[in-house]
């Protein structure tokens, strides 16, 4: 009757304990940010072929100057450093602006400051532009235009690549780009150096800025 009783508790303080270890998870929601074909806003995706077509070292608004109701301008004359970008009218304030879907508005001003990507684009695989209210980060009607960027994917191959253009006003843009291709069938490591400089169109406009890009 003693062994009958001792494995009754034990057995209740066996349930008991798996009892407590039970963690209820919540739903995950996962949120995507850009449009898609089917998607009904007005839009325009840059594949990584088309932004090396314009990407001589100019800031991203010129860029973006030959996509529709895109306005840009410069406070050198050139575009390069600082540059601004309006659609459709609305200002950089009003254009939701991501980078792998991360925010990269000021969150005081809530500007955009281009000066502050030097040569971006050389690590951009792609780009879309939307125009008027559309998916953003901060909900679907709170901006008036968005601008996503997605960095270069994968390169499975090793690589190293070097680029060089001279323009108008001593404008200058130098960079390296090298990759370890697929490592161990696990990982794989990128990395940019980059260097622009210019006299600017305006008198003392310089611009002298240097910029990386590593990724793993």
């Amino acid at each position: 009757m003693k062994r009958i009783l001792f494995f009754t508790i034990f057995l209740s303080a066996l349930q008991a304990e798996a009892q407590t270890d039970t963690t209820e998870l919540l739903p995950v929601e996962v949120k995507t940010i850009r449009a898609s074909a089917t998607a009904p806003f007005a839009k325009t995706n840059l594949s990584r072929l088309e932004i090396q077509k314009q990407n001589l070292g100019q800031d991203l608004p010129f860029v973006l100057n030959q996509t529709p109701s895109v306005v840009v301008n410069s406070d050198a004359g050139n575009g390069i450093g600082y540059t601004g970008i309006r659609i459709r009218g609305t200002d950089a304030t009003r254009i939701n602006v991501t980078v792998n879907g991360i925010p990269f508005n000021d969150p005081e001003s809530n500007g955009a400051f281009f000066v502050n990507l030097p040569d971006i684009l050389s690590s951009t695989g792609s780009i879309q532009i939307q125009r008027g209210v559309g998916t953003s980060t901060n909900g679907a009607a709170a901006f008036g235009g968005t601008i996503n960027l997605s960095t270069i994917e994968t390169n499975l191959q090793p690589y190293f690549e070097s680029n060089n253009s001279y323009g108008s006003f001593h404008s200058l843009k130098n960079n390296i780009r090298v990759g370890s291709g697929l490592l161990g069938n696990h990982f794989t490591t990128d990395l940019r150096l980059s260097q622009l400089k210019s006299n600017g169109y305006i008198e003392r406009a310089k611009s002298n800025l240097q910029s990386y890009y590593f990724s793993t």
